[in-house]
């Protein structure tokens, strides 16, 4: 088989990249699989105000989130960006706002926040988007320290705050969340991780550190909290119905969440890491007696709640997805530096193995802090790959240690055909040899050339809008869901697909990373195959329906109607 140029020059690089002391990237200059797009270039002006103060009060090293996101149903990715804003330890000497981004369908964004009405007006967290009234318009849910919003899309380019009258504001301290629907009603139901208690005046319980200064307390000074779970009702209001369930029971310090299907049972599950304490893996029972829905908390004997040596690690980022391809969802999680992040395997018997070591990710994050994160095909070759953004949570780090850096570099890793994950970061581009306060990733495409892209927030800085170069030369087909039956935006359906001789498929989780909220189309990367032999959508309950499709156009996004309709 003749390579082209440009794949002559990735092979050459992944051989150099073993040589010791040398950059690939640089000695062969291969095309860049990421390239950053500058503020001056998309017109993304919009800064991070993290309100750091000599205090150094915790909720000002955890955001922000971001969000791709169609707001106005134009087939074009707008972006949302999460600000922070008056609490109970900072009032902002200046106006402080989110942020929402109209892309413009050439590369560049208008921001359109004051006009769309989603400013916020407190110390933001995290984004999850979705379709929770099934009217086919995105809403937004914003997280918080102090009190959450929910923004209803009033398909006009505006949104309203209808957090009161759905009864979804959740004071205290909330971070990442998940549209998601449990009971298969058809509606969106709403998980919400709720971090530490950080009421009260005492927020600087750790005291002062050797060089005199205040430092960002360690969570595990502060007492857990228990996260909610919301029902969604149908008519516009949810109901809390967490209390007296395994989810409720379940102190954590919750800081990532991903919905998904660990047992294959067509019932949601959710996975959700926990700093300082053992993450929670709670388990979709259904109904039991007198209506209640069951939940198990079953990390423990799963083998996803502690360390492989007994000990709670410091959890972030999430993610779920098929990465070896058996059909069972496998896990992801990033810790603090010097825990090392884990793959966690699916047994298949609601247990998980760590594979982090065999795939080189536990050696490669041994001294980042990692917290926005996605399991994604970025190259579109059909296998899923990792994009990793790091950085440690306490500014002060550098000076007190040798290893650790405050900023920190971003990681890429692609699966080869050997099955393992590899550390591909060196010939990624420049981008991946700069280093970052980063914090809530998002993945979506933006430019609409199937190839998905990657937006980072960063703490106290400007966001990082990175175009996907990875994926040229390689077919794809891209999908748009849409539910009558089931839930208007398909979470929980399964796509099963054929190309090349290769049979695929995936689950549509909802949820993963950190903070953050994605592209809700889903893009399927075939490579060099020249078309799809067969398209399977295996639509979530209530529905249950069963859709085939041959013969479809690739290199385009295409959407698809539960029983069968395309449009």
């Amino acid at each position: 088989m003749k390579l082209t140029r440009r794949e002559w020059l990735r092979t050459a690089s992944y051989v150099c990249a073993s040589l010791s002391g040398w950059t690939p990237a640089r000695a062969l200059e291969a095309e860049p699989l990421f390239t950053e797009v500058p503020a001056s270039a998309s017109g993304i002006n919009w800064v991070h105000e993290n309100a750091m103060s000599p205090s150094r009060y915790l909720p000002e090293a955890l955001g922000p989130g971001c969000a791709f996101l169609d707001f106005d149903n134009d087939g074009w990715m707008d972006i949302f960006l999460v600000n922070s804003g008056p609490s109970d330890f900072w009032r902002p000497p200046k106006p402080v706002r989110n942020a929402l981004y109209k892309n413009n369908r050439d590369g560049t964004f208008t921001d359109v926040t004051e006009k769309a009405g989603v400013s916020g007006g407190y110390f933001g967290m995290g984004v999850a988007a979705g379709d929770y009234d099934n009217d086919g318009w995105p809403d937004l849910f914003i997280t918080a320290y102090g009190k959450c919003i929910l923004y209803k899309n009033n398909h006009d380019g505006t949104f309203r705050d209808v957090t009161d009258k759905a009864g979804v504001a959740t004071p205290g301290w909330t971070t990442s969340a998940v549209w998601f629907d449990y009971d298969n009603d058809g509606k969106l139901d709403l998980f919400v991780c709720s971090f530490v208690d950080y009421s009260g005046v005492k927020k600087l319980e750790c005291g002062n550190n050797k060089i005199g200064r205040n430092y960002y307390c360690v969570p595990r000074v502060f007492k857990p909290t228990a996260s909610f779970l919301y029902h969604n009702n149908g008519d516009g209001t949810f109901t809390e119905v967490s209390k007296g369930t395994a989810i409720a029971q379940a102190l954590g310090k919750g800081l990532g969440v991903v919905a998904t299907d660990i047992n294959n049972d067509g019932r949601t599950d959710l996975f959700v890491a926990n700093d300082t304490v053992q993450n929670f893996l709670f388990v979709n029972r259904g109904r039991g007696p007198g209506g209640r829905w069951n939940w198990d908390e079953i990390a423990l004997q799963a083998g996803v709640g502690f360390s492989e040596s007994g000990r709670p690690r410091s959890g972030m980022g999430v993610d779920a997805a098929d990465l070896d391809g058996d059909g069972w969802q496998d896990l992801f999680v990033a810790n603090v530096d010097h825990e090392m992040y884990s793959i966690y395997q699916n047994n298949k018997d609601e247990t998980f193995r760590d594979v982090a070591q065999r795939n080189g990710v536990a050696r490669a994050t041994q001294l980042l802090s990692g917290w926005g994160m996605k399991y994604f095909d970025y190259d579109n070759d059909g296998a899923i790959d990792l994009f990793l953004a790091n950085g440690h949570p306490d500014d002060m780090i550098d000076n007190y240690s040798m290893n650790v850096k405050y900023r920190e570099p971003l990681l890429l890793f692609h699966q080869d055909d050997d099955g393992k994950l590899h550390d591909v970061s060196n010939i990624a581009g420049p981008v991946f040899q700069k280093y970052f306060a980063a914090r809530g990733l998002a993945v979506g495409d933006f430019d609409n050339d199937g190839a998905l892209d990657v937006l980072v927030g960063v703490n106290g800085g400007a966001p990082l809008l990175l175009q996907n170069k990875a994926a040229k030369g390689n077919n794809w087909l891209g999908l748009t869901l849409e539910g009558k039956t089931c839930n208007r935006d398909a979470i929980g359906a399964k796509i099963t697909w054929t190309a090349g001789g290769h049979k695929r498929s995936r689950l549509k989780s909802n949820g993963g990373s950190y903070l953050s909220s994605h592209d809700r189309r889903e893009v399927l990367g075939i490579g060099h195959a020249t078309k799809i032999e067969e398209l399977e959508i295996h639509w979530p309950a209530p529905s249950e329906q069963v859709d085939k499709f041959t013969n479809l156009p690739l290199n385009r996004y295409l959407r698809v109607q539960e029983k069968g309709d395309i449009v």
